[in-house]
């Protein structure tokens, strides 16, 4: 990883060195992920098995994986496993139920009643990546909260493997939403299987799930094509940025920094302190630890573009981060929560040194699909009012239309729109 002084940078090297490395998406990416929605559009199934079996190295005659081998998921799940799905679920389930959006009313003048009600969106399209390593935690993430919800259908993709099957232990989560249809496909046109619809794939009405550039980059297209479906938020490679004060643990902060470099080589980590011998001592650790990873090879790729930080204090460490609103923000401090309320953007906090990163991705109950890119400037990570859409209600009496009737008649006149004014006047010349 390389080692930087922030202060010792001028405003085009701080900008530099927040640069993520999915911004620099080429046009070749672009341009092919067009290709693939153009080929979709075109073709649909059957260019949906050509693409499969040039990116995923499998020729399948039917996409949908059917119920025998759903159950036979269970028999290549070592039961130890399956138990920490089920405890993971009720977690996550636990979480997410209590922070279901409630409806309300509220009479704003007399006889004018005004309501807010929640409706699941009808058909969702749930993507779980399986590009490196198959992701079940991510199918808890999405399906858990898109059943709460009451999604009238729910359907998901995910990569096939050599062998044509959907990775056991995916379709072990997944079945937390009973009725849910999963298809063996992956990357871009996987999504553009559900935001066009083809013979064997429906049309979904709104994607979500995380991916790889070139999935991120397609969820992008889908919603600005004309008639085109809602996404949950842009939401790409991972990425960690720690804050940590002299007295944190080096070895934890390293950890958790390889966590995120080893999901892909496009992931990126970064490290803020004000103390040099902490950054030295984590950057001894992550090549410690690095030199033990399995996965080593994919997180070595992913630190060349991560960055060692030193700062003046942990208050521009914070002001740094926010403007890079990263995915996770791991507070490594002393007093973390006394610093909670100055962090403006990140899609999830972890606070203190006994608070993994990997605790979110996994069990402890929020969710792990977040904004990344800095999209946490504006964006949230996924809830149950994610799978939902609010309407707003209006009920007025003749005492309401009264009530309210002459102030929108007003602004209406003061809009130049006439017609407007008179729908209203008609009714106050009939409610007196």
């Amino acid at each position: 990883m390389k080692r930087i002084d922030w202060n010792a940078l001028g405003a085009d090297e701080r900008t530099a060195v927040l640069r993520r490395p999915v911004q620099a998406v080429s046009d070749t990416l672009r341009e092919g992920v067009r290709a693939i929605f153009d080929a979709v559009a075109a073709r649909g199934d059957g260019a949906l098995r050509d693409y499969t079996a040039q990116f995923d190295g499998v020729s399948l005659a039917d996409f949908e994986v059917g119920a025998g081998e759903f159950e036979a998921a269970a028999g290549q799940v070592p039961a130890n496993v399956q138990a920490a799905i089920l405890e993971a679920a009720a977690r996550i389930e636990a979480f997410h139920g209590a922070g279901i959006t409630q409806p309300y009313e509220v009479e704003t003048a007399p006889g004018l009643l005004c309501q807010r009600v929640q409706r699941p969106i009808n058909r969702v399209g749930l993507y779980v990546p399986a590009g490196s390593a198959p992701l079940p935690s991510t199918a808890l993430m999405l399906c858990i909260p898109a059943r709460l919800a009451g999604c009238g259908e729910i359907i998901l993709c995910t990569p096939p493997r050599a062998d044509g099957s959907a990775d056991p232990a995916v379709l072990l989560a997944a079945r937390q939403a009973p009725g849910l249809r999963v298809f063996k496909l992956g990357g871009a046109q996987a999504i553009a299987a559900m935001a066009l619809g083809t013979d064997s794939v429906p049309r979904c009405d709104k994607l979500f799930g995380p991916g790889n550039a070139w999935v991120d980059e397609a969820k992008r297209q889908a919603a600005q094509r004309p008639g085109g479906l809602a996404i949950d938020m842009p939401a790409g490679p991972s990425e960690v940025l720690v804050i940590a004060d002299a007295g944190a643990n080096a070895t934890f902060v390293a950890a958790d920094l390889l966590s995120q470099a080893e999901h892909g080589p496009d992931s990126q980590v970064l490290l803020l302190t004000d103390s040099a011998a902490l950054l030295d001592e984590v950057a001894a650790e992550v090549d410690a630890q690095l030199a033990r990873l399995p996965r080593a090879d994919i997180a070595r790729r992913a630190l060349e573009a991560s960055r060692l930080v030193l700062v003046r204090d942990i208050g521009q460490a914070i002001a740094i981060s926010d403007a890079y609103a990263p995915e996770h923000l791991i507070l490594a401090l002393r007093q973390s929560r006394e610093w909670l309320p100055h962090v403006r953007n990140a899609g999830s906090i972890f606070l203190g040194d006994w608070t993994p990163e990997a605790l979110g991705d996994y069990c402890s109950g929020s969710n792990h699909v977040l904004p990344t890119g800095g999209a946490a400037r504006a964006w949230s990570g996924l809830s149950v009012a994610s799978f939902q859409k609010a309407i707003t209600v209006q009920e007025a009496s003749r005492a309401g239309i009264a009530s309210a009737g002459p102030c929108a008649a007003t602004l209406a006149h003061a809009e130049g729109l006439q017609a407007h004014a008179r729908a209203v006047e008609l009714r106050l010349e009939q409610a007196v």
